[in-house]
């Protein structure tokens, strides 16, 4: 039987509020983390643009490359044979 705590929780269930603010601060740290690349890559982005890439497109290849490439090749011959029945080869 479990241990109980002065509230009739077990003591697995504790909360330590040093623990807790560890937890959530790392958290914060890692939102922060994610946010600063999410900048670089819009920074990325715009001097590519600058430089006369349509960025567009290259969201459209980065996404391709996370692809398996059966699942892409599957997907464009379906494209094609759709794009062929409405005749817009």
């Amino acid at each position: 039987m479990d241990v109980m705590e002065d509230e009739g929780k077990p003591s697995s269930y504790r909360v330590t509020a040093d623990e807790l603010r560890q937890f959530i601060e790392r958290f914060e740290r890692l939102e922060m983390e994610k946010k600063d690349i999410a900048d670089q890559q819009k920074e990325v982005m715009a001097e590519a643009k600058a430089r006369g890439y349509d960025t567009k497109v290259m969201r459209k290849v980065i996404a391709l490359r996370k692809r398996d490439r059966d699942e892409i090749a599957e997907e464009e011959a379906v494209l094609e044979m759709y794009k062929e029945a409405l005749g817009m080869q």
